[in-house]
């Protein structure tokens, strides 16, 4: 067994399928599918389910692939170990962000790290909850932001910041002089999601339970409940009247105030805590702890800091 042959079965993990894991390793198909089958003969165990469209990994499969995924960032600590010169705030670091956050924390927080760490650019996916936790898990990503809660073994979790939910109406709205709202009165109005995936709008139904009754009915006696794929979407059908929604009050911005009316909650404000999570084992902690610090620079407005102890 070498860390070569752990490398492809990782890769063939994650591409689900051996022509695109070879060129990711840069290496032949059959070169690639010769290492695999010799590694399975080894172990005596079937790693792949071949012969579909997409190849499946194999219920023991997942366990060793996991295990491999390990080793070789044990074998990454090692060199650097080895080579303890070597500046951790030196070369790219790859971020997952959800939807939500991204759009707005991002043009803050790259100013910021580029004073802190210079030589730490940032390789950004932008997915749901889900599939960054996923890739995650395999390694294709260092740390990603999220919201809590977050719950995945083998990772660790440092608290960014905490940030509180406002009502976006149209301009005109009946509510635009209200000093406050009670997430309860939501019930009254056409209430515009995001579509299912996203985990704010997991949290705005929390906020509201009569939403809740109502996103699963479709219809009824309440206000109808519409959707959009992202936060800017349903920022100009709302400007548009087709109804209000909820935000996160870092996605306010001063070109709002052309198009919307923003109105806070009543206190206790309906709020998410966002998270930097990365893998338990994961060796450049520095640059964790730089990344984390850069968001606690970024000047996001109307949020609390939560410079607290990993979870």
């Amino acid at each position: 067994m070498t860390l070569t042959e752990l490398r492809y079965i990782v890769a063939v993990a994650r591409e689900k399928h051996f022509g695109r894991a070879a060129q990711s390793c840069f290496v032949s198909q059959p070169t690639l599918s010769i290492a695999i089958k010799k590694l399975e003969d080894e172990l005596a165990v079937t790693l792949f389910e071949r012969g579909g469209p997409e190849i499946a990994v194999t219920e023991i499969g997942e366990r060793i692939i996991e295990q491999a995924q390990r080793v070789l960032e044990e074998a990454d600590a090692i060199k650097r170990l080895a080579g303890e010169h070597q500046n951790e705030l030196a070369g790219p670091l790859k971020l997952g962000v959800i939807f939500t956050i991204s759009p707005y924390l991002l043009p803050r927080l790259i100013p910021a790290l580029r004073i802190l760490a210079p030589e730490m650019p940032l390789i950004i996916e932008e997915n749901y909850t889900v599939r960054l936790a996923e890739m995650l898990k395999r390694g294709e990503v260092d740390a990603i932001i999220v919201a809590d809660p977050f719950d995945e073994a083998g990772t660790i979790a440092y608290p960014l910041y905490e940030e509180p939910f406002v009502v976006a109406t149209p301009k005109g709205h009946r509510w635009e002089e209200r000093a406050c709202l009670e997430p309860c009165e939501l019930s009254q109005e056409s209430v515009l999601l995001l579509t299912q995936g996203n985990c704010f709008r997991d949290q705005v139904l929390q906020a509201c339970s009569e939403l809740t009754s109502r996103s699963s009915q479709h219809a009824g006696g309440l206000a109808s409940t519409l959707q959009g794929s992202s936060l800017n979407t349903i920022r100009h059908m709302v400007a548009s009247g087709m109804g209000v929604t909820v935000m996160p009050t870092t996605s306010v911005s001063e070109a709002d105030d052309a198009l919307l009316s923003i109105i806070p909650f009543t206190e206790p404000a309906p709020s998410r805590k966002v998270l930097l999570v990365t893998r338990k084992q994961y060796f450049r902690r520095k640059a964790i702890g730089t990344l984390q610090q850069a968001v606690f620079r970024s000047g996001l407005p109307d949020v609390v800091m939560l410079d607290g102890e990993a979870q």
